[in-house]
């Protein structure tokens, strides 16, 4: 998921799997998509906001001569190490943690978050501040009213991500029918061509751009009072090329149309009555290094 975030080649087929839950990691064992816990950042190592703030690590204050902490973060600073005062470069990071919010928020699984990473908690590029009772590891509340809008974002997707058990499925996706008489698999992916993906797509290495269909009428479980699960249908596109790029939605089989309900480029989580829907086959503009998810509207 980071390395997709930051644009590098022949991710797409791997951040495919780990947003649908891993199921090369847990299926063939029995266990279910709420097996993979889903996390970005953990204590261990960079907070998100110094994922999208460095390059490298800055441990000098350790005493270790920098011997200490991984080298490999997997971390993008977005044209300058450490704080800025470049407006381009701040809304690049704004936009990136909340990409990684989103797709965390958004997968199939259990999410988990670091403490502090909903409002911009730094440690100043240390990624291994076990030794640090100060500053560097303590949590500035100040960071909190700086950041407003972040934590806004992170609660209205979680209470999205609540609300729609297509995003909390128990089973993992068939890529098929899930009922007799169905005409739509539980999930399809798409070009952003608004074709289906084919095997060269996806192993193509500058593949940086994937609309996927989950469809809320193909889950496969029942409530707690044996009836069958049904929820809104939905496309999660994603972007993570470093310029904005022209999508066509799937054709009128999919649904009528289609209405953003999140993005990321904006921080907007909306109800699907607050925006203008696009019909079967339009086209939608991705903002460069942005995700948007579109809710099926206007009639079945």
């Amino acid at each position: 998921v980071r390395d997709f975030w930051r644009g590098e080649p022949a991710t797409l087929g791997e951040f495919a799997s780990r947003i649908t839950g891993s199921s090369d990691l847990y299926k063939d064992d029995g266990r279910r998509p709420y097996a993979s816990i889903n996390f970005v950042t953990a204590h261990d190592g960079y907070t998100l906001n110094d994922l999208v703030s460095y390059n490298d690590k800055h441990n000098d204050a350790n005493g270790e001569d920098g011997r200490d902490g991984d080298n490999d973060n997997r971390s993008w600073n977005c044209g300058v190490e450490g704080p800025t005062d470049d407006e381009e470069i701040l809304a690049l990071r704004a936009r990136q943690r909340r990409n990684l919010l989103a797709t965390t928020l958004l997968s199939q699984g259990v999410p988990m978050l670091l403490h502090g990473d909903e409002f911009g908690r730094t440690q100043q590029g240390n990624n291994n501040a076990y030794c640090q009772d100060n500053e560097i590891s303590w949590v500035d509340w100040t960071l909190a009213e700086e950041n407003a809008d972040l934590i806004a974002f992170t609660g209205a997707l979680t209470a999205f991500r609540k609300q729609h058990p297509v995003l909390r499925r128990r089973r993992f996706f068939a890529g098929k029918p899930i009922r007799s008489g169905d005409d739509l698999r539980d999930i399809a992916w798409f070009t952003p061509s608004g074709e289906e993906m084919t095997e060269q797509d996806w192993d193509s290495g500058f593949g940086r751009c994937v609309i996927a269909f989950l469809n809320g009428e193909g889950i496969p479980d029942l409530d707690q009072r044996g009836m069958r699960v049904v929820d809104d249908s939905f496309l999660l596109a994603f972007n993570a090329h470093h310029e904005d790029i022209a999508v066509t939605l799937p054709d009128e089989s999919y649904g009528p149309q289609w209405t953003v309900v999140v993005d990321t480029a904006t921080g907007a989580v909306q109800i699907p009555e607050l925006g203008e829907p696009i019909d079967a086959g339009g086209e939608l503009t991705l903002v460069a290094r942005s995700l948007v998810v579109l809710q099926r509207t206007g009639g079945e």
